[in-house]
């Protein structure tokens, strides 16, 4: 796989993510695979932040490991950074920022210093301009066309006010002209493969996802990493007809979701885990009153508000968990974001055809990170069939029937002739109330047990048609792989190196995480010689959910729970252990 790694780094509020989307949307319209890693903190100002974009004529599935190109606002980036540059690498600076000689950086590593502020100045005061001719200088050796950038420049800032789309193209054009005359493309640089491809987040894939499956409906309140889910819906909420509500805390966000849900709407809130344990009480609701709803829980390293820019698979325990006494949910983990799009699309379904909330578990790293999508894989025409009850079927209507498949049969409320109750309470087929003065008795206690059963047979149809585990490569590998959510990526990477250096291996991971065939799960993982699971958690908290389900003990672990996400070599290096 021929590929190019290109980083960026300063303060921020130095416009890094805006050079680094820069940079990644000209690959993707080389028609090249990109990974777009954003790293950043929780300040506003100062502090380091840096952007990586990875491309590749195959599919990069995480930032990969090291760097050819480093493009260094300031002289902290090129402490930070200079050990992760391959050789052959050439670190851009401005020398009227900061000196940086050839001495300074490991063997192999180029120090090419380029006049961003100079370039600047020849159309404006503002500094923030050098940006454009570091990036013009970065574009050229990695290979990018000048005509391709400025086509980027030019829909990035096209609505800017006066001058400021000149002004970029033109010190872009100045920093792609010096670096041609003062350094040779990197030895890694590419060329154009094809057509352009789709670049998205996770969120924006979560949010099309949605759309395409008939969400109409999206109340939330901002929380990190899960906010650009509510930007992308609102900004195009005319054109999908889809009404979004900024709540004013999480507690009324899923309890207008519910509401809107309960009237016959296709509805979902966003959060990350900080909010979701908010949400808990009004999901047993949705539970008890068997309310179709969709949560995305977009994970970030805990407890409290831990590292709130950083990622962690950290909350599988508390979705399993996740409001008092027990209802069936499903829990799904996509990897991508063109699996985050199929995810949202079978979330509604479920949710629908289940009668039952269905969490969609990703994190930071799914959620805020880039990765190209083929179009093919983005399928717009997604059946939304009705499965509302419209007419009486004789007889007094049932809401809450006992039927074999846990699901009753459901209707818009006010209809008549399909008036029922739904109180939060538990309740008998009509829904009417046996919790007060009814609780107790021989009658009502027999009640009781057969509502639970009828909701809990759902599982069993959740399990038959949520999306079932996935055995990626040779059936015969030495060593499998279990992982689930983002992980999943990097460890496809992973099993790319060692599958070069001669060492086959297979993944077994698992887009839907609850509930689970147990039977089906064990005989694949009987059929292992050896297996490593993979978890950015400290418990390995779905290691321990299959244990719990299967008997499956997993002597072989690789977790990790520093905010950062995995990297090929850590699990190369891992998996090298293990076998």
């Amino acid at each position: 796989m021929s590929e190019i790694a290109v980083r960026v780094g300063g303060q921020a509020g130095d416009g890094i993510q805006s050079i680094g989307e820069s940079l990644a949307r000209g690959f993707s319209r080389m028609g090249l695979h990109v990974f777009g890693l954003n790293a950043y903190q929780s300040v506003i100002r100062g502090g380091h932040v840096w952007f990586q974009a990875r491309a590749s004529d195959g599919r990069p599935e995480s930032p990969g490991d090291g760097a050819d190109i480093l493009y260094a606002l300031d002289r902290t980036t090129v402490d930070v950074h200079a050990a992760g540059l391959r050789s052959g690498s050439t670190v851009i600076f401005d020398p009227e920022k900061f000196a940086l000689a050839a001495s300074d950086l490991p063997n192999g590593v180029t120090p090419l210093g380029v006049p961003t502020l100079e370039i600047a100045r020849k159309y404006t005061s503002q500094s923030i301009l050098q940006n454009a001719g570091g990036l013009g200088a970065t574009a050229f050796l990695a290979g990018i066309p000048l005509d391709l950038l400025h086509q980027v420049l030019t829909d990035s800032f096209g609505r800017k006010a006066g001058d400021i789309v000149a002004w970029n193209v033109g010190a872009s054009t100045d920093g792609y002209r010096f670096a041609e005359q003062h350094a040779s493309p990197n030895a890694r640089a590419l060329s154009r493969r094809g057509a352009p491809k789709l670049l998205m987040t996770g969120n924006s894939a979560i949010a099309l996802g949605a759309a395409a499956a008939g969400c109409k409906f999206l109340a939330q309140y901002p929380m990190t990493p899960a906010s650009s889910i509510m930007h992308w819906m609102a900004a195009h909420s005319t054109q999908l007809g889809v009404v979004v509500k900024q709540a004013e805390d999480e507690l009324a966000a899923i309890n207008m979701a519910i509401g809107a849900s309960f009237a016959g709407v296709r509805s979902m809130t966003a959060t990350s885990g900080g909010g979701f344990s908010l949400m808990v009480e009004a999901l047993g609701m949705a539970g008890m009153t068997e309310t179709p709803l969709v949560v995305v829980d977009s994970q970030r390293a805990g407890p409290s508000t831990g590292l709130p820019t950083k990622t962690e698979q950290g909350d599988l325990n508390l979705m399993l968990g996740a409001g008092q006494g027990e209802f069936p949910r499903a829990i799904l983990a996509p990897a991508t974001p063109s699996e985050a799009y199929r995810a949202m699309i079978d979330a509604f379904r479920l949710a629908e055809e289940w009668q039952t909330p269905v969490l969609v578990a990703v994190d930071l790293h799914l959620s805020e990170n880039y990765m190209t999508v083929d179009r093919e894989e983005i399928d717009l025409e997604v059946p939304v069939p009705s499965l509302f009850q419209v007419q009486p079927n004789g007889g007094s209507y049932l809401r809450y029937q006992y039927t074999p498949s846990g699901v009753s049969p459901r209707a818009i409320p006010g209809q008549p002739g399909l008036n029922f109750v739904a109180g939060s309470d538990e309740h008998d087929e009509r829904g009417h109330l046996i919790s007060d003065i009814r609780a107790g008795i021989p009658r009502w206690i027999s009640e009781r047990q057969q509502m639970m059963e009828k909701r809990m047979r759902k599982l069993h149809g959740l399990a038959a048609n949520a999306p079932a585990p996935v055995l990626e490569g040779p059936a015969d590998a030495p060593l499998t792989f279990v992982a689930w959510g983002s992980t999943v990526a990097a460890v496809r990477d992973a099993m790319a190196e060692l599958r070069a250096t001669g060492h086959p291996t297979n993944l077994l991971r698992f887009p839907t995480l609850y509930p689970l065939d147990a039977e089906k799960v064990a005989a694949l993982l009987g059929k292992a010689r050896k297996t490593l699971l993979v978890e950015a958690n400290f418990s390995g908290q779905f290691g321990r959910l299959l244990r719990a389900e299967t008997g499956y003990q997993f002597s072989h672990r690789l977790l990790k729970y520093d905010g950062e996400p995995f990297f090929p070599h850590e699990i190369v290096a891992r998996a090298l252990e293990v076998m």
